[in-house]
């Protein structure tokens, strides 16, 4: 099944609903980082979450980046998401495995920590980037971005992530939903809302019983007050590439350059984001050198 994410408005404008299926996206991230359960959930959630984020604040060609760091064993958390549904993203320790929490989940707010921040970067093409920062809630990511809304876009959200990894490290599913309480939204709406999101079974458990995104909003909703809107695939996707590389080696100064010449007859770099490496010759450095001039 593809990843794709929907979006509606719900009971006549009161809200306004998203739900994404990103387990092949989780799952790439996954392969590439290597990474280990506790570390895949995290990173899973945060690139569902910031799908999510992305799609309901972002237009044209306008960009975010996410940074998580609570103090945790994962370390900071980078991601990146637009307007058109691909994110990528890393975490600077992604082997992280750590005992179930007494809900018999996997650990999250045990990886990521608590005790730290969450800064969303909106580079909108229009001069200097905004960053607006929030004191993390709980580490478990869901709670954070929904502490976001709240604090740095004023909107009243309910954010719902989830990733379920198999024993063998692989991902099982994830998925997510993002719920934003529009002006028109009665009190008596609101509480309905309220105790149906308390009840409400963990988005994984969902996709594992095969719903769909539109199934996940309905489950929450009434199928008759839910408006589908849009729906477009996601995944995860960088957009790095050996020229991007060579513009940034072109930064450093050329002793350093030449250094890599005469030390190392060359250089590698690696992209943080998907794993991918870039080799460099002594005459592509020198030929950046002979640029500089």
């Amino acid at each position: 099944m593809k990843d794709y994410l929907v979006k509606s408005v719900v009971k006549d404008g009161m809200f306004r609903a998203y739900a994404v299926r990103t387990t092949n996206l989780v799952a790439e991230a996954q392969k590439r980082h290597d990474s280990w359960s506790a570390s895949t959930a995290a990173l899973g959630r945060s690139l569902t979450a910031t799908l999510l984020l992305s799609s309901s604040v972002l237009k044209g060609e306008e960009k975010l980046t996410v940074k998580i760091n609570g103090g945790g064993p994962t370390g900071t958390i980078v991601v990146d998401g637009n307007a058109n549904g691909t994110v990528k993203g890393y975490l600077q320790n992604p082997h992280v495995s750590l005992p179930l929490n007494g809900n018999h989940h996997i650990d999250v707010g045990g990886a990521v920590g608590h005790e730290g921040v969450m800064a969303v970067t909106k580079d909108m093409g229009m001069g200097d980037p905004f960053t607006g920062q929030v004191g993390l809630v709980s580490g478990e990511i869901g709670d954070d971005f929904t502490y976001y809304l709240a604090q740095s876009e004023q909107i009243p959200s309910a954010v719902g992530v989830s990733v379920f990894v198999n024993p063998d490290e692989t991902v099982g599913v994830a998925g997510g939903f993002l719920i934003q309480v529009l002006p028109d939204a009665t009190d008596d709406a609101i509480d309905e809302l309220q105790a149906r999101l308390n009840a409400l079974p963990l988005v994984s458990e969902m996709l594992r019983d095969g719903k769909t995104p539109e199934q996940i909003l309905t489950e929450i909703f009434s199928i008759d007050d839910v408006k589908f809107l849009d729906k477009m695939n996601v995944s995860f996707k960088c957009d790095c590439s050996k020229e991007r590389f060579a513009k940034s080696l072109a930064t450093l100064s050329k002793k350093e350059i030449q250094e890599m010449i005469d030390q190392d007859h060359g250089a590698e770099a690696v992209c943080h984001f998907c794993g991918n490496k870039y080799q460099f010759s002594e005459k592509d450095l020198q030929e950046i050198i002979d640029y500089q001039k």
